[in-house]
């Protein structure tokens, strides 16, 4: 297949890309560079500098692709709560724009990047599909409007999709061919890796009174060589003449912050220096998924998505950056 990765330049997209170019397809990877790094495009793929805005370089771009893989989205929970139209813009009235020039191009499948932000609050544990849809943040809102569009082009137009609910993606390419660090991180794993490279002097672990083994909040860790075997499967299976579906990509378990920590000063040898902080309102105690739908839908079953997996993957991609000392 012609595939267009929108965003592919970017830490998840370089991942996805990378494994559809080992897969034999054609890909074109389109990215405004605003967080993606050139350097993260796998040799083998076409790349094209522009914004998914652009209704111009939209349809040149889509010209003749059969599918489409869209991850070209702001993904910052608490900056979607304080600039809320910065997110209308990029993650519903881009998207939407992308797509519609999609339609009239004639793609016939689309593999969207959703979020486990679509759910909210935990109302029981493991998460699966059916658990009520109720986000308590603005990016998680975007998501889910996107998915219900989806749902709609598919019965009205025909466009069958496949919206791949992430959890915590984590971890870097276990060859070490893909090293794009994220600017600015927020998120766990890339906070502990700069403290450990001296990077920042020390991180917040946000409440230890949780009712967690270890009082600290617990998040399902997906690595992410993981998460781009599922774009390729759920392409194929759209391909094969599957219908559109949703699923959740989790591992049925979950780590703790603490966890994380020890399993980083276990690996480098570094003391992570950490304070205790009070919680961060709407921080649920725990938030893991089931992954027992994509394993029975597409075969899909995390590979490296164990703790020590995810942090030497990590720790050997700022260390190819040059940031360990």
């Amino acid at each position: 297949m012609r595939i267009v990765v929108a965003g592919g330049a970017g830490y998840i997209g370089s991942h996805v890309s990378q494994r559809l170019v080992e897969a034999g397809h054609t890909v074109v990877v389109v990215d405004n560079l605003a967080t993606g790094h050139r350097a993260s495009v796998p040799a083998g793929a076409e790349f094209i500098h522009g914004d998914v805005s652009d209704p111009l370089l939209s349809r040149r771009t889509l010209r003749g692709a059969d599918a489409l893989i869209y991850l070209a989205a702001w993904k910052a929970a608490g900056e979607s709560m304080t600039d809320p139209v910065k997110y209308s813009r990029n993650n519903i009235q881009a998207t939407l724009s992308f797509l519609d020039a999609a339609v009239d191009e004639g793609v016939k499948y689309v593999a969207f990047s959703s979020s486990a932000a679509i759910y909210g609050e935990p109302k029981y544990l493991p998460i699966d599909e059916d658990h009520p849809k109720d986000p308590t943040n603005y990016y998680g809102f975007t998501k889910l409007e996107i998915e219900r569009v989806l749902s709609w082009y598919d019965k009205l137009l025909g466009l069958r999709s496949a919206s791949l609910r992430y959890f915590n993606a984590a971890g870097y390419d276990p060859a070490g061919r893909i090293v794009g660090l994220e600017r600015n991180p927020a998120n766990l794993i890339p906070v502990v890796m700069e403290v450990a490279c001296g990077l920042r002097k020390e991180m917040q672990v946000f409440g230890t009174d949780y009712p967690t083994p270890d009082g600290s909040g617990v998040r399902d860790y997906i690595h992410v060589s993981d998460l781009a075997l599922a774009h390729l499967q759920a392409l194929e299976h759209l391909e094969k003449g599957g219908p559109s579906f949703s699923v959740n990509l989790g591992t049925g378990r979950g780590d703790s912050v603490l966890d994380v920590i020890r399993a980083a000063e276990k690996l480098t040898g570094r003391t992570v220096a950490h304070r205790i902080v009070g919680r961060r309102e709407g921080d649920p105690a725990e938030l893991w998924a089931s992954g027992a739908k994509a394993k029975e839908l597409l075969g899909w079953e995390p590979k490296h998505s164990d703790l020590e997996t995810i942090v030497a993957t990590t720790w050997k991609a700022y260390a190819a950056n040059g940031l360990v000392k």
